[in-house]
């Protein structure tokens, strides 16, 4: 898990010895062949700035105003710019779950990149150590990667979001409507403070499916009010063999 989360999901560069100039080799080929030679952007240095501050929000809910203030260009700038890496394919954007709130949440998307190995390469982030901050964006980064890879191979789901209240719960992955709600949390032990977000999304919405928290649990159980935690190994089995859904 470790050696994924530090040098990403591409086979070529996850396999090899020198990952770090295989990196820099291809997120400088994207630049320079997807961008620049393509005329996307007119300044290729504010948007090489864009991308090491886009990549530290890499799982966050995006501030166009913040980015652009950090970057020294304007808003519609920084929305051109994530639009490019979605048309390129380098990124996704995961909208907030918005239907029925019974309390106030957040509306604002997040942008996930593509890779962790990219998003390591570009905040310039060195070795992830587990139990650290960025070893568990990395690995929801991670897990988001392997939903959006399973719906699009299989279209057993149409919509993917996320929930969180302007008081701070949050649960990473809504699943359709409730479908399915999905918490990553890279713990070896999960504790009633992981699973917050999850008790709070039950109590507002009766008709929530499954919850799950996704962590580094060596085996699968099962709380006492239905959460079910699920190791990284069981559940990317349980996805791919479609026992989720």
């Amino acid at each position: 898990m470790t050696r994924l989360l530090n040098h990403g999901y591409l086979p070529r560069i996850f396999n090899s010895d020198r990952p770090k100039s295989l990196l820099n080799a291809y997120v400088s080929d994207y630049l320079r062949e997807e961008i620049i030679a393509e005329a996307l952007v007119r300044n290729a240095p504010a948007f090489a700035d864009f991308l090491a501050i886009a990549a530290l929000a890499d799982t966050e809910p995006v501030n166009f105003s913040n980015i652009a203030r950090e970057t020294g260009i304007s808003s519609p700038t920084v929305k051109t710019y994530y639009e490019i890496l979605q048309d390129t394919l380098l990124g996704r954007w995961l909208p907030a779950y918005q239907r029925r709130p019974k309390r106030r949440v957040a509306t604002a998307p997040k942008f996930y990149f593509a890779d962790a190995g990219i998003v390591n390469h570009l905040a310039r982030r060195g070795a992830l150590e587990p139990r650290s901050e960025l070893y568990g964006k990395a690995f929801e980064n991670w897990i988001h990667h392997e939903l959006v890879a399973y719906s699009s191979y299989t279209e057993s789901f149409t919509n993917l979001s996320y929930w969180r209240l302007t008081s701070g719960a949050e649960v990473d992955f809504i699943v359709n409507d409730m479908a399915l709600a999905i918490e990553a949390k890279a713990s070896a032990r999960i504790t009633d403070q992981h699973m917050r977000g999850l008790r709070t999304l039950g109590q507002d919405y009766s008709d929530v499916g499954a919850r799950i928290v996704v962590s580094l649990e060596p085996k699968s159980r099962r709380t006492d009010d239905g959460i079910l935690i699920l190791s990284a190994r069981e559940f990317i089995e349980q996805l791919w063999n479609g026992e989720l859904f």
